[in-house]
């Protein structure tokens, strides 16, 4: 297998979980991955916060770590990676205002490349315009915006994931076994035990 260069796009306050562990995961499997942030550089970080699940009616939100950044914004063109992961928690909100965001988010979708989605990532794939007619898992209260966008929301389990084509979405983290799965399956990776 050959390593993947893949692109991650963070901004403050996505969630802990969802920006930790993939980066880590993909790392550990021997792929490289830039983490970037509009406005901002190699070294510079963004706040994350953590989201639970406590009974209550949705998420409860918690202080996460500062999570360092590898790579430079501005530096960052989707020629030059494999694929695209777009992790939730609130920095979507404002990742999807951006319109150089926007362009990466359409451009890894139309030359076909994996994009892995998950949680409230889901609402920049519907801002980009890619979910017309496609079948998206998220965040329930991203529901209402898949279906804006033309796409399908696909309800499932918090701990699973669903593939399309070179989409693979989930729920929320609890769903990373099956998501980071379908991502490396999307990139040709093989682990073997």
């Amino acid at each position: 297998m050959a390593a993947k260069k893949i692109l991650m796009l963070v901004g403050d306050y996505a969630e802990d979980y969802e920006t930790m562990v993939p980066f880590q995961a993909l790392l550990m499997v021997g792929h490289t991955v830039h983490a970037v942030c509009p406005d901002k550089v190699a070294g510079q970080s963004v706040r994350t916060a953590i989201h639970d699940f406590e009974g209550d009616q949705t998420y409860s939100e918690k202080p996460g770590h500062n999570f360092a950044l590898n790579f430079d914004f501005a530096k960052a063109k989707a020629d030059d990676y494999d694929a695209l992961l777009i992790p939730g928690g609130r920095a979507p909100e404002y990742l999807r205002l951006n319109p150089k965001v926007l362009e990466l988010v359409k451009a890894f979708d139309k030359a076909g490349k994996p994009i892995a989605a998950v949680c409230h990532g889901a609402q920049l794939l519907a801002a980009a315009g890619v979910l017309e007619g496609r079948e998206c898992s998220a965040y329930p209260a991203c529901a209402p915006e898949v279906r804006l966008a033309g796409g399908s929301y696909v309800d499932i389990p918090v701990d699973g994931a669903h593939v399309q084509g070179n989409l693979v979405t989930a729920p929320a983290w609890p769903a990373h076994p099956a998501w980071l799965a379908g991502f490396l399956k999307l990139l040709g990776t093989r682990i073997e035990l």
